[in-house]
């Protein structure tokens, strides 16, 4: 009944998942290689905007591009030299020659390998695989902007850090393991041990406050540098066609239909257990000596297969964990996905009832430590409201902490105390 669930690989648009990670789809590949050459403009912003879609495959993107992005840059005169051809045959042949990049573990640690060149960065994310190599998760390549390509050599390498942290927040905020960072200038080892900053340092200090990392220099000859990291042949293979697409788990809509089939077998064992019910109960195996009064009360209620119905909805006894087992497959098995609350009640209610069933689902979803760690607090906003001026020194105070600074001795952090009237500060 399931076989069609059961596939080694997945296209969703031009990509291919497949259980240890991402490629391209072949036919993206077919039209990259039978790409021809631009004859205008027009053809090489194609181009471009084709390769651009994949380039989260192609280490230093950027840097080999740029030959093509001076070209279509406004009023540059058209001119199809040696140097566009080699960045166009070049990036023909990184998209053709793409490695699988594989799914991020958030139970592993993270390796992050950054370079920056005159024009452009570049940056990969890894994990460590079960073959013992660094095996590439994305790639970045950014250009340099406006001010950023006047940067020396110490601040585009810095840069390149900061654009690699920010471009994979999500997957680098608040790591079980720290993040190893490999550079090849040696300066930056010992960057986050400076006990003075400019500002663009302090700034970037900050930036990086929220991260748990550490910086290791290795040498040119031995990082391999991010661009020629694509081009190793240790990187995961396609698996063999008869491998299973994805663990047993995520099959959510295979295995929810047993512990669901196994749940209403236990509700109708149980519903002899629940006191609550007994009436209703008694109601329904003698419901023609019944009163009118008592049959009105519970018209909405009818016994079917064994188990109790109140308006179609499976009526769900108080007894033992059965509701919470039931929240738990409507919320936090894989299929549910842990839906909000309305979206939980709702799933629930299509075929389940019972009395508070709307303040035991949203006190379920509320207390999911899973939802915690991924849901973003909301806050009540409040109303900004204008301070009282003082009318001396002293009167009024405000104070704030300055946390995470380099070490000086045993402290870290400055406690800032300022003087609202005359805004005198002392800083501790």
């Amino acid at each position: 009944m399931f076989s069609d669930c059961l596939l080694t690989s997945v296209e969703y648009l031009g990509i291919i998942v497949l259980d240890k990670g991402f490629s391209l789809d072949k036919l993206k590949i077919q039209a990259v290689q039978e790409w021809p050459i631009p004859t205008k403009i027009k053809e090489v912003q194609s181009f471009l905007g084709f390769a651009n879609f994949l380039r989260r495959f192609v280490a230093n993107f950027s840097h080999m591009a740029r030959p093509l992005h001076n070209l279509v840059k406004k009023d540059t005169p058209w001119k199809w030299d040696t140097k566009e051809q080699e960045a166009f045959q070049g990036l023909k042949d990184a998209i053709t020659n793409a490695p699988v990049l594989c799914h991020a573990d958030p139970t592993k640690p993270y390796f992050l390998e950054t370079d920056a060149s005159g024009a452009a960065l570049g940056s990969i994310l890894s994990q460590r695989q079960e073959d013992g190599r660094l095996h590439p998760l994305s790639f970045l390549s950014e250009s340099f902007k406006g001010a950023e390509q006047n940067y020396n050599t110490h601040n585009k390498e810095l840069l390149a850090i900061i654009c690699s942290f920010e471009y994979w927040r999500i997957f680098l905020e608040g790591t079980l393991h720290p993040i190893t960072v490999f550079t090849d200038h040696r300066n930056l080892e010992y960057w986050k041990e400076s006990q003075t900053f400019n500002r663009r340092h302090a700034r970037w200090h900050l930036l990086l406050a929220g991260y748990n990392f550490q910086i290791v220099y290795r040498p040119g000859k031995q990082s391999g540098k991010p661009d020629a990291l694509s081009q190793q042949s240790n990187h995961a293979d396609i698996p063999p066609a008869n491998q299973t697409m994805l663990p047993n788990l995520v099959f959510a809509n295979v295995a929810l239909v047993t512990p669901e089939k196994e749940l209403q077998r236990q509700i109708k064992g149980a519903l002899d257990q629940d006191k609550s019910l007994e009436e209703i109960l008694q109601f329904l195996q003698n419901e023609s000596k019944a009163p009118p009064s008592i049959k009105r009360a519970f018209k909405d209620y009818k016994m079917e297969a064994g188990l109790l119905f109140y308006q179609g909805q499976i009526v769900v006894p108080d007894v033992g964990t059965l509701r919470t087992e039931l929240l738990c497959i409507f919320h936090d098995s894989p299929l549910a996905r842990h839906p909000r609350r309305q979206q939980t009640l709702e799933l629930i209610c299509r075929n389940y009832y019972w009395p508070g069933i709307r303040a035991d689902t949203y006190w379920h979803v509320d207390s999911c430590k899973t939802c915690q760690r991924i849901c973003k607090p909301k806050y009540a906003s409040i109303p900004l409201q204008p301070l009282e001026l003082p009318s001396r020194p002293w009167q009024h105070i405000s104070y704030d902490m300055i946390v995470d600074l380099p070490k000086d001795g045993n402290f870290n952090s400055i406690l800032v105390i300022v003087d609202s009237f005359t805004k005198y500060g002392i800083f501790i």
